[in-house]
Parts: C-alpha cells; sequence; structure tokens
C-alpha cells in the first residue's frame, strides 16, 4: 500500500480513501496515481503506528512540506491524522499543510477548528466557487446544499488556530467575475485567496 509519496519537493500521506464528496473534476475519477506513487487506492485504512513507521523510509530532510492529501479526504480521519501531525512535529523541522474540502465540522457533527492548533501550519481548502448551488453541483457533496456556507465557517474557525488558510480555486474553471467574488468572500474571511493551475 501507498502510504507516503513524493510529488515534486513535498512528501505526501494518503491515509485514507472516504470522501463526503464525489467531486466532478476529481483526479482520482482519470488515474491511479500521481507522479508514478503507485497505486493510491488503499487495501484497507493503515493504523497511526503503520503511517509513522513509513517516515523511517524517507530522508526526511529533502523535502519542503508534509502535506495530508492521498486519495480520500484526510480529516475523514481526523484524530488519526492529528496524532500522526504530532508525531511530525516532534521528529523533524518540516511545515505541515493539510489539503482538504473543508467539510470537517460536518463529518464529524462539531467544530473541529481548534483540534488543529499547534500542529499544522498551513490548511489548503478547495472553494471552487463563490456559488452554494454551484458548488453543490460541482462537489455533489453527500451533505447537501449547506455544504458551502459550512467549508466557509470552517475556514473562517479555524484561521483562528492555524497560521496559514488558503482558499483555492482551479484556473480556467470559473469566470474572471466569479474569482472577483471568491477573492472577496476570502478578504471577508481573513485568509489567503489562491488561484491554482489546472491538472489533467
Amino acid at each position: 500500500m501507498v502510504i507516503l509519496y513524493e510529488v515534486y519537493e513535498n512528501l505526501y500521506v494518503n491515509m485514507t480513501n472516504k470522501c463526503p464528496c464525489s467531486c466532478t473534476f476529481c483526479l482520482r475519477q482519470t488515474r491511479d496515481e500521481m507522479n508514478h506513487s503507485g497505486s493510491l487506492w488503499l487495501e484497507r485504512e493503515p493504523d497511526v503506528e503503520e503511517v509513522i513507521a513509513e517516515f523511517g523510509k524517507f530522508d526526511m530532510s529533502k523535502y519542503k512540506e508534509l502535506v495530508f492529501c492521498g486519495f480520500g479526504e484526510p480529516t475523514e480521519r481526523l484524530e488519526d491524522m492529528l496524532r500522526v501531525a504530532a508525531y511530525v512535529k516532534k521528529t523533524y523541522p518540516i511545515p505541515i499543510r493539510v489539503n482538504t474540502n473543508g467539510l470537517a465540522d460536518l463529518i464529524h457533527g462539531k467544530d473541529t477548528a481548534p483540534m488543529f492548533e499547534g500542529l499544522v501550519d498551513t490548511i489548503s481548502i478547495s472553494l471552487n466557487t463563490p456559488d452554494k448551488e454551484e458548488y453543490l453541483k460541482l462537489t455533489r457533496s453527500k451533505f447537501g446544499i449547506e455544504s458551502h456556507d459550512a467549508m466557509l465557517r470552517f475556514a473562517g474557525n479555524v484561521s483562528k488556530y492555524v497560521p496559514n488558510v488558503i482558499l483555492s480555486t482551479v484556473e480556467t474553471t470559473i469566470t474572471k467575475e466569479e474569482e472577483a467574488k471568491c477573492r472577496e468572500i476570502c478578504e471577508k474571511l481573513g485568509v489567503t485567496y489562491r488561484i491554482r493551475p489546472y491538472e489533467d
């Protein structure tokens, strides 16, 4: 099973294939791996000890960032993910990022933002669109129309506990007017807006 894999200058952690969304643009619908990682479809979810043991196989000094992001939503295993993050923080001088859909509060039925304090340096959330109806069409979230508001609420809350919170959209997938609305949303929340390149 591929638990840790390299992309560019970062090391990625693949702990789950579960996700509450089925995004129309999700890369896992068209491929099994990233950057020659080997298949990111897990036979089963690795336990925390297994994930921690994997770090010994890599030269941690060569990576710019450790990123929780695989073929699933990392906050599906929030407590386990944060236990791994705590180990990494204690053991290696490497910044930690979580790439997420921002629906952790809906997944766990509570305010999860305080749990990230001191363990994560950057949270990158897929904003996708400024419009909640369009968001639901794109993400097909199992939580329905409330998903967009919940994601924005999480972004605002988690920025009190994590130094760097980014909301992103993908270049060429929305109009310039929509990008301007997204920028406005981010300014209101006090988080960073990023337009990321399209990957096929």
